[in-house]
């Protein structure tokens, strides 16, 4: 009995220890993840997964990786504009790690190095750029910076889909200063509105007066007519315009 017991108890290890190293070599891998294997230290060629993979543990060692879309909230920049305007932009960056091997091995940390280029790109493309430009431009700057980023972060593994400018928040004195701007602006389409109104106008009326002269009736006609629009309305008062042709009679018996 002794014996069968010191026979027994290596193998006992022996069996336990393999069940270890199973339990810490056996990994799942969502279908989104990859897994990074490094041998030894030594990178191998090419990621492991999706499903069940096996990690030899402990000479190998592994690195998950996911290769869903990443949000990146940029946060606000203290950004000068061309024309010495201060501003404050956010934006948002969406990208996906494409090789998970130069993420893990190119860069330290893909998600900070990402967000640290991102905002250096901000305020250095937008600085040289108008404030006008940079309100009215949007689409154009966001696909210039998406441009600079996705080929920045290409030896990292890394491809940049969408750049957005989510916001622009300009300085009260600004702010102030445009809707002024704007309303004299609407003001000044106002003036040429009603400009433009009194001209066409008068030149119905040359129109109207030539017809007149041509036929004198005409102007009778319109002045009953105006008393019957009068009339209509119920008023204390009665105005009665008298046509001055009516009077060159009597004036030229006077002189």
């Amino acid at each position: 009995m002794f014996e069968f017991d010191l026979i027994s108890a290596p193998g006992l290890f022996g069996l336990l220890l393999v069940v270890i190293v199973l339990f810490n070599s056996l990994h799942v891998l969502r279908e989104y993840e990859r897994g990074v294997i490094f041998r030894l230290g030594r990178l191998l060629p090419q990621p492991k997964g999706p499903g069940l993979i096996i990690v030899w543990w402990p000479i190998d060692r592994i690195v998950k990786m996911e290769l869903r879309v990443v949000t990146l909230d940029v946060p606000p920049q203290d950004i000068i504009t061309s024309d010495n305007v201060s501003v404050q932009v956010n934006a948002v960056v969406y990208f996906r790690v494409m090789d998970p091997l130069k993420a893990v091995v190119e860069v330290e940390n893909y998600l900070y190095a990402t967000s640290q280029l991102a905002q250096t790109t901000l305020r250095s493309v937008l600085g040289e750029v108008s404030l006008d430009d940079l309100l009215s431009r949007r689409e154009t700057l966001n696909v210039r910076l998406q441009s600079i980023l996705d080929q920045h972060t290409d030896p990292w593994g890394i491809k940049v889909g969408t750049v957005e400018v989510k916001q622009v928040d300009l300085p009260q004195e600004m702010q102030r200063a445009m809707a002024k701007q704007a309303e004299a602006e609407r003001e000044r389409r106002a003036k040429i509105i009603h400009a433009d109104g009194e001209f066409q106008a008068s030149e119905k009326l040359a129109q109207a007066a030539e017809v007149v002269a041509r036929e004198p009736v005409a102007l009778q006609l319109r002045y009953l007519q105006t008393l019957t629009d009068i009339g209509v309305e119920r008023n204390t008062t009665l105005v009665f315009p008298l046509a001055i042709d009516i009077l060159e009679p009597f004036l030229k018996k006077s002189e």
